[in-house]
């Protein structure tokens, strides 16, 4: 995923309520969220290229999610992939504060990464990005988050309105997928003198500015949005898009949750 913004046990009727984009460059062969067959009990969308996943849920409550760092001055291919990191989470057994603290043994083996890892009701989060203060695991409190290309709640334009966005959702009280994923919609272009302010002078910072980035060789791919309701229901939609930004694809699904 390159944004995230989701609230995180803010209103007592949905413990976990996201809208997300996945931004990768167009050529990378990707299949979309399904149940796998060697994990049945697993929902995400699959790289094709590395065999990992940017974002799942299983049947057990299980969620994490990934975000790519971005850093001009790292630029070097990684010995692993990031993607094995959600995937090893939503796979394993292992509680999300012991997964991090052993992700974190050998977090520099990958490029930058902002790891999301956790149940609806308890969510934990790891960056391995260098110009973090300290880079251990944290359990998030409940609130309304935000997470892009930066750290958790970087205040980048594309972050700030997708909150600002969520939290008017929110206060509306009720939730469905089309407006859900307003949230992350938007396709403008950030204010360049916003940017500036936050040290994004390049210009593919502008190019990389609005929520929804369309580019003839890399832009989103994908848009997912889902909440856990308080009955243990998740609800989620993954739309995928083309190279112009057009829908091509769209997968719903609806399960019970098992939090036994």
């Amino acid at each position: 995923m390159c944004l995230l913004i989701f609230s995180h046990r803010v209103d007592p009727h949905y413990p976990l309520v996201l809208a997300a984009n996945r931004d990768e460059f167009h050529a990378r062969p990707t299949a979309g969220a399904t149940f796998w067959p060697e994990h049945p009990q697993l929902l995400a969308g699959r790289d094709l290229e590395q065999g990992g996943t940017w974002m799942g849920l299983t049947r057990e409550g299980r969620f994490a999610a990934i975000t790519n760092c971005r850093d001009p001055a790292r630029t070097a291919p990684a010995p692993r992939s990031r993607g094995e990191l959600p995937l090893g989470y939503l796979t394993g057994s292992q509680d999300a504060q012991t997964y991090l603290l052993d992700t974190l043994a050998n977090a520099q083996e990958y490029a930058g990464f902002n790891l999301l890892v956790g149940t609806p009701d308890s969510l934990w989060y790891l960056t391995n990005s260098p110009s973090a203060e300290q880079c251990k695991p944290k359990p998030l409190a409940p609130g309304l988050y935000g997470l892009s290309n930066a750290q958790l709640d970087t205040p980048w334009p594309k972050v700030a309105l997708g909150k600002d966005r969520l939290q008017a959702l929110l206060d509306e009280g009720e939730l469905d997928h089309d407006t859900l994923g307003t949230v992350v919609g938007d396709r403008k272009l950030a204010d360049p003198a916003d940017l500036h302010q936050l040290g994004l002078t390049d210009d593919m910072a502008q190019v990389l500015s609005s929520q929804f980035i369309t580019t003839t060789s890399y832009g989103t791919r994908s848009s997912t949005t889902l909440w856990v309701d308080q009955a243990g229901q998740a609800h989620w939609r993954e739309s995928s898009f083309d190279p112009q930004g057009a829908t091509v694809a769209r997968q719903e699904q609806c399960f019970s949750l098992d939090r036994a």
